[in-house]
């Protein structure tokens, strides 16, 4: 039964991935959304009976593993393409700026609105703090890979547009597995502040570790002529993975965060980026990340939809679409853009995408939310991450454009 359950979702997530993609949009908004659809909110509403024999309970302990499995692939391949690039320190110093408004605008939002959703919605025994922490990470995110294919798709990696976006939400990246790193460790303990320091004090002694002693060994180790066509190195990477994943558990934050931790370690190596590519990311892309969609998508529920459910999801629309594009605009009219490349910016940093089902999803196994947030806040997601295609398409028709001539409309051109 398992392996007919993962050839179904295997298929689904594909062919309406490839469907959205003729439309125009990025592949895996379509296998979020076939995850989605495969949950009791659509499956589960028109076929009940074969949504219960398909997803039993056993096919969803198994769905589990695998769907484990391929976020901690995914995340360690994330850590390995992470790139930086700092090549004008003009272009870094505006990226920073719009950066810096793209997550406290957000964050600041979505902790305002935090005490009220924690009243309806918080699980039981969840710390009030760290809800709130939580929340405003929700707003905060830009998902980097997704923006990245997008403006690939659009040839505008290359512009100064792309490139400041690309920048800022790198930084919006980071400073989202920060906070959720912070997130875990406050969770259930807010009185207990001693654990909590020693906690981060052996998170902290991890990284330094890792870019310290680990990294320049995995320099020296990677370099030498014909290593990584051994077997040998997969192997040693995979146990990496484990290992870190298995560690930052240990340490109470979600082992994603140690898998993109060891990914962050790797050499900047086209070549060894290239045999993760094509020994790790295909598979777990192909088979694992359907797995993770469809478990993000059972998780779902139809109440999130009635009732007091339908104005929360309208209030977290609108919250996140208005905080993410015009807190990065602000940030870009701060730094001298004009409206038009300012709009475009926000429209581009408002892209949610699979970081933000990641981020939700580890809130969701926290304890954090519960199903009928985790609904609202996946629709959210969805929502965002479509908008951003349209959006773009209105400000090059110039729909929505607003000419300042005494502001430059452009930043100088950026070599990525």
């Amino acid at each position: 039964m398992l392996l007919i359950q993962i050839v179904f979702v295997m298929l689904s997530a594909k062919l309406l991935g490839a469907a959205f993609n003729r439309l125009g949009q990025p592949q895996v908004v379509g296998e979020m959304i076939a995850g989605f659809m495969l949950g009791p909110v659509v499956l589960g509403q028109l076929f009940p009976a074969f949504h219960q024999q398909l997803f039993d309970s056993s096919a969803i302990t198994q769905l589990k593993v695998l769907s484990e499995l391929g976020i901690l692939l995914f995340m360690f391949v994330i850590g390995a393409e992470f790139r930086f690039p700092l090549k004008q320190s003009k272009t870094g110093f505006h990226a920073m700026v719009i950066g810096a408004f793209s997550i406290v605008i957000p964050f600041s939002l979505g902790a305002a609105i935090a005490p009220w959703l924690y009243e309806h919605f918080a699980s039981t025994g969840t710390s009030r703090l760290a809800f709130v922490l939580f929340i405003g990470t929700v707003f905060s995110v830009t998902a980097f890979p997704v923006l990245a294919r997008i403006l690939k798709e659009r040839g505008m990696l290359g512009t100064q547009t792309g490139a400041i976006a690309l920048l800022a939400a790198a930084m919006s990246d980071v400073v989202a597995w920060m906070l959720i790193a912070a997130v875990a460790m406050v969770n259930g303990r807010d009185s207990d502040w001693m654990a909590l320091v020693v906690r981060g004090g052996c998170l902290l002694l991890l990284v330094a570790f890792s870019f310290v002693v680990l990294k320049p060994l995995l320099n020296r180790w990677l370099a030498a002529e014909g290593k990584l066509a051994q077997p040998m190195v997969l192997v040693a990477l995979l146990a990496g993975v484990m290992i870190y994943g298995s560690l930052t558990h240990a340490l109470q934050v979600h082992a994603v965060f140690g898998a993109f931790l060891f990914g962050l370690c790797l050499p900047r190596d086209q070549r060894l980026l290239d045999m993760i590519i094509e020994r790790l990311e295909h598979v777990s892309l192909i088979i694992l990340m359907p797995c993770f969609f469809a478990l993000a998508g059972l998780s779902t529920t139809s109440s999130a939809f009635t009732g007091l459910g339908a104005w929360v999801l309208l209030v977290i629309l609108l919250v996140a679409v208005t905080a993410k594009i015009f807190g990065s605009a602000l940030g870009a009219r701060l730094v001298g853009c004009s409206w038009s490349t300012s709009l475009s910016i926000g429209a581009l940093m408002n892209t949610r995408g699979l970081m933000e089902l990641v981020v939700l999803k580890i809130g969701l196994d926290m304890g954090i939310i519960g199903s009928e947030l985790f609904t609202a806040l996946v629709v959210m997601t969805i929502v965002t991450t479509l908008m951003t295609g349209p959006l773009m398409n209105l400000q090059e028709k110039k729909i929505f454009p607003v000419r300042n001539s005494s502001t430059p409309s452009a930043l100088p051109p950026v070599d990525l």
